[in-house]
């Protein structure tokens, strides 16, 4: 039984060959991941306005993170089961927006997977198979169906004792959506990013005789780290990826990766990787967990009723990933 270790989706190099600018990198760790922002080295305020952004993301940790005591999350998880929490508003807008996403994506996007992911030891990187009985009683408690939110008095109650709350699937995307709403009106263009999978971008980053191009983006082929499943051009938008590359563990000659089917309680098998692109990286962070479990028939009849979707999937079982739905503020320069 082994695991790798994590490594980046997307990759940046054309842009630096496209521009003749510098640009300034601030980087902190923080949610288990590299969090980074990229600004024009000619924008004075650069290296403040970078560190104002990464210490909200140190802020928002201390709000959401499963691991720290003291967050509003583990009071959540704490007491909910036993009476309603009333939670800052900021935070009660995130939770509306999961259970939405829960019902828009079949049940697949689930904060309340903990359980499963505890079950399965990727809570603590440590995979294994746990027995049939364990799964069962870990999917027992998972269903954002029980998570009670009070519009009016801004609480949350957990309506089966042993649920939980565990916002991991949209916590970095959330994050870089909190802190590009609070640059926009400091910094005409930065790209933010959280580690290896999510990626928001300000502006029109790339420029070619005058010529606003857009952040250039490749992400990585979920079996070849060397090559390129495709390139994007963004604009004012946010990409996800999830992939199989991420975590994982094998035992008895099969692979199991750490992206678990809420409604099965085993891990997600059908695809290899999924990119989303949408306006902010809550959504695209979300939506890259839910149509990794659900796979192209969730992606095609959630991209039939919901505009502006972007994703670019490939299936397990192929060598030619699909292009499903549209975003005006990408485009898809090559697809491999």
């Amino acid at each position: 039984m082994q695991a790798l270790t994590r490594r980046s989706f997307f990759n940046f190099t054309d842009r630096n060959k496209e521009q003749a600018n510098w640009w300034l990198h601030v980087n902190r760790k923080a949610m288990a991941c590299r969090f980074e922002v990229t600004l024009p080295m000619g924008d004075h305020a650069g290296v403040g306005v970078a560190t104002d952004a990464l210490n909200q993301i140190d802020r928002l940790e201390a709000q959401l993170s499963v691991f720290r005591e003291s967050s509003e999350v583990s009071r959540i998880n704490r007491q909910a089961t036993t009476k309603a929490v009333r939670i800052e508003d900021s935070l009660f807008d995130l939770l509306t927006l999961c259970k939405k996403l829960h019902h828009d994506t079949e049940g697949t996007f689930d904060i309340t997977s903990g359980p499963l992911t505890r079950c399965w030891g990727f809570l603590k990187r440590d995979g294994r198979v746990p027995s049939i009985e364990a799964i069962e009683s870990a999917r027992l408690l998972v269903s954002s169906n029980k998570l009670l939110l009070d519009d009016e008095a801004r609480t949350i109650r957990l309506l089966q004792a042993g649920m939980e709350v565990n916002l991991g699937s949209i916590g970095k995307g959330y994050a870089l959506d909190r802190v590009a709403a609070s640059l926009r009106d400091r910094v005409r263009i930065a790209l933010l990013n959280a580690g290896a999978s999510s990626i928001v971008a300000i502006g029109a980053g790339g420029c070619d005789q005058g010529r606003n191009q857009g952040w250039s983006v490749g992400l990585r082929h979920p079996r070849n780290r060397n090559e390129r499943l495709a390139k994007l051009r963004l604009h004012d938008c946010a990409v996800s990826t999830s992939g199989s590359e991420e975590q994982f563990f094998e035992h008895d000659g099969r692979r199991y990766g750490h992206i678990i089917d809420p409604r099965s309680g085993w891990p997600a098998q059908n695809v290899s990787s999924v990119s989303v692109v949408a306006r902010s990286g809550a959504i695209t962070d979300a939506l890259a967990t839910a149509f990794y479990i659900g796979g192209r028939e969730l992606a095609e009849r959630y991209c039939a009723t919901h505009r502006q979707i972007l994703v670019i999937m490939l299936e397990s079982s192929s060598e030619v990933p699909v292009v499903i739905g549209s975003y005006d503020g990408c485009q898809i320069e090559n697809v491999a």
